[in-house]
């Protein structure tokens, strides 16, 4: 989240400010892991009133200090309240031991607001308790702008009309789209996600990238950039809506049970936190919404399930989890009759529960109090099974005259129409002909969506001559493609010639191109059947040796470089000599080749981010597209001697990225490897 403060500049009528800010201001922010400041760091040209009103409109948090009457403090404090309805915290300094400072009173237009105090002696002393205050402040969601309090009816203004996405960062998410391996794709749109963060715009321009993520089906990195927009706006609609998505799909990946099952809650929350808005939402989201939560339970059953000792139909009729997922479709179809998705998974649960209930009478009996209770209410079920079916029907039928109208058509449709024929028919042939014709030329997706259906209702024994049918129908699975790993290196450099302490001599070339053939093939030992593919920029020394041992083992690499290769060449590749720079061409050649920007210098949004420069933007670059298969299937070789580097963006810097996003690191010390002393 961002601050910003509001406070006068100097020592104004004894009290020093600049101390306050240092001693109190700052530190809590720092604790709170907040950016922000005053107007002061604002260095570029232009009107500072104008960077003061957008900071006023765009912080998470407002901090001012209204100790002595200063008349900007109070213009900016007026303005914030007018703009904003929440998150303004007043502080106001304390004569305390120190009788001979008198302070003015609170103006009349604030006596009745809240403030903290702090001894002007020693501000530091009441640092946990500002800190406090701040941490109840940002998660609290009342209303403290006493115009907005008393003008109930008055909305607040939305910071993001006010936030202009730099036009070059909008123009390097279009150039990463149009790109054409999925990886390169994902490895640019997820460094500019990470970029963005920290700028003031920083959610408009999440929200461009989040979306792109999330149809390219990078989930891990959509959930980072979603989980950060839902850090600056906690009951974001679109950040839930897209979570509550991206937690369930994780879940399909996650490696163990009670991963899976963690984040299936998460998704349940996020659409908990879309529910609770449901006044502002359109019925289909909604609907969607409870159709989400209801595939989440449906999961949970499975999990719940799975290698069970128990006979799997009766395991899940025993479960709650089975009527719970049955009823969030049931509300979604409820909310909207045309969300056919919602209603056949209402139907097919229904479907299952009623015939567990005549298969289990007993099982079926025990949860009444008495064996009419349990008839009448199976007698129930049964009536609005025939109902909801013939509503299903009828709102496919109108669905398919609209289509008509216009000339178009919808596989999901007729596959919906398959289903309510699979769960209603007395006809497997009939059931059979409706899925070949919804299939027919269909992309295997759509028959793996099928497939998965019809083996929960194979499991549990439901209309198995109809399910039977129509998996008789659905093409063979696709087999797996191979799996795809990255292995990204990084290492040093030959030295230079004046290199005081010797990292990476000349001479030990030979010594460390044998130390990266073992650990490549050892790679390739521990990773059969699995596509490799090798990540690496292109400097004298670690990395064309890593490019040239690769293709002697037969994986295939490719060549990152994040400035134009004569820049390139100039700064990491020429000092070596003649010998290294044609080497470096007959790489440039031969493989294919990613680059970063088409200059020397950072792009002119990027200019003001802190501890940044091309070298980190291009370790950042690598270690993203190397991350788009996820950290599980990553390898980082590192030829690297435990050391800080001369300076950023080098190997320590790459290796510290990759171990803090799962990557497997497989570090070669360059110490031993190399046959240099080790020094502590």
């Amino acid at each position: 989240m961002r601050a910003f403060i509001v406070r006068p500049f100097g020592v104004k009528e004894g009290v020093d400010f600049e101390a306050v800010h240092r001693d109190l201001i700052r530190p809590a922010l720092k604790a709170l892991n907040l950016e922000g400041d005053t107007t002061e760091p604002i260095i570029e040209a232009g009107n500072i009133r104008e960077d003061m009103f957008f900071e006023l409109m765009t912080a998470d948090l407002v901090i001012a200090d209204i100790t002595v009457h200063n008349p900007n403090v109070f213009y900016e404090l007026g303005a914030r309240h007018a703009l904003r309805n929440k998150r303004t915290f007043l502080i106001r300094g304390s004569a305390g031991a120190d009788a001979s400072m008198v302070l003015k009173d609170v103006p009349f237009d604030l006596k009745t607001d809240r403030y903290l105090s702090y001894p002007l002696a020693q501000p530091a002393a009441i640092l946990e308790k500002l800190i406090e205050g701040l941490r109840h402040t940002i998660a609290n969601e009342r209303t403290d702008s006493p115009i907005f309090n008393l003008l109930p009816n008055l909305k607040p203004q939305d910071p993001e009309d006010l936030l202009a996405v730099p036009r070059e960062f909008g123009e390097e998410l279009a150039q990463a789209m149009v790109r054409q391996q999925r990886h390169h794709k994902i490895g640019r749109v997820a460094l500019l996600a990470h970029e963005a963060t920290g700028f003031s715009w920083e959610v408009p321009a999440l929200r461009s990238v989040g979306e792109v993520l999330f149809k390219f089906k990078d989930y891990e990195d959509a959930r980072r950039t979603y989980e950060r927009i839902r850090e600056r706006i906690p009951d974001d609609l679109q950040a839930n809506e897209l979570l509550a998505t991206v937690y369930q799909r994780l879940s399909e990946q996650a490696p163990d049970r009670d991963e899976a099952g963690v984040l299936l809650t998460q998704s349940d929350q996020a659409i908990d936190r879309l529910l609770a808005q449901a006044g502002r939402l359109p019925a289909r989201i909604i609907a969607e919404a409870y159709a989400l939560k209801g595939r989440n339970a449906k999961t949970k059953l499975q999990l719940e399930s799975r290698n069970s000792a128990t006979e799997q139909a009766l395991q899940v009729f025993r479960s709650d989890t089975l009527t719970k997922a049955y009823k969030e479709y049931e509300l979604g179809y409820l909310e909207d009759l045309n969300h056919f998705y919602s209603g056949i998974n209402a139907l097919g649960l229904l479907t299952a529960l009623i015939t567990l209930a005549e298969r289990y009478p007993d099982e079926w009996e025990d949860r009444f109090d008495t064996p009419e209770a349990a008839a009448s209410t199976l007698s129930a079920h049964k009536r609005f099974r025939q109902d909801l079916a013939a509503s299903i029907r009828m709102a496919i039928q109108a669905q398919k005259t609209r289509l008509e109208r216009r000339q178009a058509t919808d596989r999901w449709l007729d596959l919906t129409a398959a289903d309510l024929a699979c769960l209603t028919e007395t006809n497997p042939r009939r059931v059979e002909r409706l899925y070949a014709n919804a299939l027919r030329n269909a992309e295997a997706f759509y028959a793996d969506s099928v497939r998965r259906q019809l083996q929960f209702y194979q499991l549990l024994s439901i209309v198995p001559e109809n399910v039977q049918a129509a998996l008789d129908t659905l093409p063979p699975l696709t087999p797996e493609a191979p799996k795809r790993r990255f292995i990204l290196f990084t290492g040093h450099m030959i030295d230079r010639d004046d290199r005081p302490e010797p990292r990476f001599p000349a001479s030990a070339e030979p010594m460390a191109r044998q130390a990266i053939r073992q650990r490549l093939e050892e790679e390739k030992s521990r990773y059969p059947g699995h596509e490799l593919t090798g990540i690496a920029a292109g400097a004298c020394g670690g990395d064309l040796l890593f490019h040239e041992v690769c293709a002697e083992l037969g994986i295939p690499t490719e060549l990152f470089l994040p400035v134009p290769a004569e820049a390139f060449v100039e700064s990491s590749v020429g000092f070596a000599g003649e010998s290294w720079i044609r080497r470096f061409y007959d790489l440039y050649n031969r493989a294919p080749k990613q680059f970063l920007l088409n200059q020397k210098e950072l792009p002119r949004w990027l200019v003001k981010k802190p501890a940044y420069n091309v070298w980190t933007r291009g370790n950042l670059w690598m270690l993203y597209t190397a991350l788009s298969e996820g950290g599980q299937n990553l390898t980082l070789l590192a030829l690297w001697d435990g050391q800080n580097g001369d300076g950023s963006g080098g190997t320590t810097h790459l290796v510290a990225e990759a171990r803090r996003r799962g990557a497997r690191p497989v570090i070669i010390d360059s110490r031993t490897a190399l046959g240099l002393p080790v020094t502590s």
